[in-house]
C-alpha cells in the first residue's frame, strides 16, 4: 500500500502519515490537459451522503476512481480528463480528507465508507463498474469485491497490499499491528499544526519523485480532518484482507511501484507483492519502475498505458 520507503517498517511507517497527495498542485492549480481536448462538462451527481461525494464527467462504460488516504479526488484529474471521451468516470471524494466536511468525530471511516460507495453504485444504476483505486483506495476496491462479488466489473489496486501492516514481515498479524495503529493515530490527533506539516513535507519525499506533487501531499494532507485520519490509518492498518483473497472471483490486478533511486528495489517489490496476493485467483501483477507510491504522478504515461490495457481486457 505504501512505498517500501528505505526499505525499513519504521520508515513506512511514518511515510504513511502522509500518503495524502493531488497531482494538482494545491491552492487551485488544475492538471493540464491537452489544449484541443473536447470539453466534457463535469456534474456533481444528486447522489447526497456525509461519507463521500461524486463528480462525473464523460460517457461511456463506467470507471470509478477512489483516492487514497488523505488525498483529493485531484489526484485521478489526469485520468479523469483523459479517459472521459471514451469512458463515464466517477471521481469520488472520501468525508474527512483535502477539505470534504466530516461529521463522525471518531467513529468508523472504512466499512462505512464502502458501504455508501455500494449505495451509489446501486442508486446510480452502474453495471458492474470497473474500480481503479490508489493506496486505501486500492484497499476499498478490494474490499468492495470480496463483499459483493456481483457488484463490480474488475478492480486495479495502485500500489496498495491486502494488509498494509505486512510491510512490516510477513510473520505481522492485525493483533501485532494493532499497538502501533493506535499509536500512529495518537500521533496524528497530538501534532502541532507546525509539527504536522514538518512531517508530512519530509514523507512526502519516500512517495514521490516530483517536487510539485510533494508539496500537493501536504496541502491535502494539512487540509484533512485529524480524527478522520486517525480513525482510517488504524483501521487501514489493522484490516487484512487476504483471509478472503482465495473466494474471490472478481479480476483483480494490483500496480506496484519500484524505483532504483530512493524507493523500493525491483526485486523486494516483487517479492512483496507476489506473496501478498499469492492466493487471489487469476490475479495480474504489473510492477512500474522508476516510480514512488504515486504510480500516476511519477510515471504518467506508464499508468495511462496500464489502465487502457486494464479496462480493455
Amino acid at each position: 500500500m505504501l512505498h517500501l520507503r528505505h526499505h525499513a517498517g519504521r520508515s513506512t511507517l511514518r511515510a504513511f502519515l502522509l500518503v495524502s497527495a493531488s497531482f494538482a498542485v494545491a491552492g487551485g492549480f488544475i492538471l493540464a490537459t491537452t489544449a484541443d481536448a473536447a470539453p466534457v462538462q463535469a456534474a456533481s451527481t444528486a447522489f447526497r451522503s456525509d461519507r463521500l461525494s461524486v463528480e462525473v464527467v464523460g460517457s461511456g462504460p463506467d470507471v470509478i476512481l477512489i483516492p487514497g488516504f488523505a488525498s483529493s479526488r485531484e489526484v485521478w484529474r489526469a485520468e479523469a480528463e483523459r479517459l472521459k471521451a471514451t469512458h463515464r468516470v466517477h471521481l469520488v471524494q472520501l468525508a474527512g480528507f483535502a477539505g470534504e466536511r466530516w461529521t463522525h468525530g471518531g467513529g468508523p471511516f472504512v466499512q462505512p465508507m464502502a458501504d455508501e460507495l455500494v449505495r451509489y453504485v446501486r442508486e446510480a444504476g452502474l453495471q458492474r463498474p470497473a474500480v481503479i483505486g490508489h493506496s486505501m483506495g486500492g484497499m476499498t476496491g478490494v474490499l468492495l469485491a470480496q463483499q459483493h462479488p456481483d457488484l463490480l466489473g474488475r478492480v486495479m489496486s495502485v500500489d496498495s497490499l491486502p494488509f498494509f501492516s505486512a510491510l512490516f514481515g510477513p510473520q505481522v498479524t492485525a493483533e501485532i499491528a494493532r499497538p502501533f495503529a493506535d499509536q500512529t493515530a495518537a500521533g496524528i490527533l497530538a501534532a502541532d499544526e507546525a509539527g504536522f506539516r514538518a512531517q508530512q513535507s519530509q514523507s512526502a519525499i519516500g512517495l514521490a519523485r516530483d517536487p510539485a506533487t510533494r508539496a500537493a501531499m501536504v496541502e491535502w494532507s494539512m487540509a484533512s480532518d485529524r480524527q478522520a485520519m486517525a480513525s482510517a490509518i488504524r483501521e487501514v492498518m489493522t484490516t487484512d484482507l487476504r483471509p478472503g483473497l482465495a473466494a474471490m472471483t472478481t479480476p483483480v490486478w494490483a500496480v506496484y511501484a519500484a524505483d532504483a533511486d530512493g524507493g523500493a528495489p525491483a526485486a523486494m517489490a516483487d517479492a512483496m507483492w507476489g506473496r501478498e496476493y499469492a492466493t487471489l485467483p487469476g490475479v495480474r501483477l504489473v510492477r512500474v519502475d522508476g516510480s514512488r507510491h504515486f504510480i500516476m504522478a511519477d510515471q504518467p504515461a506508464r499508468f495511462a498505458q496500464i489502465v487502457d490495457q486494464f479496462l480493455a481486457d
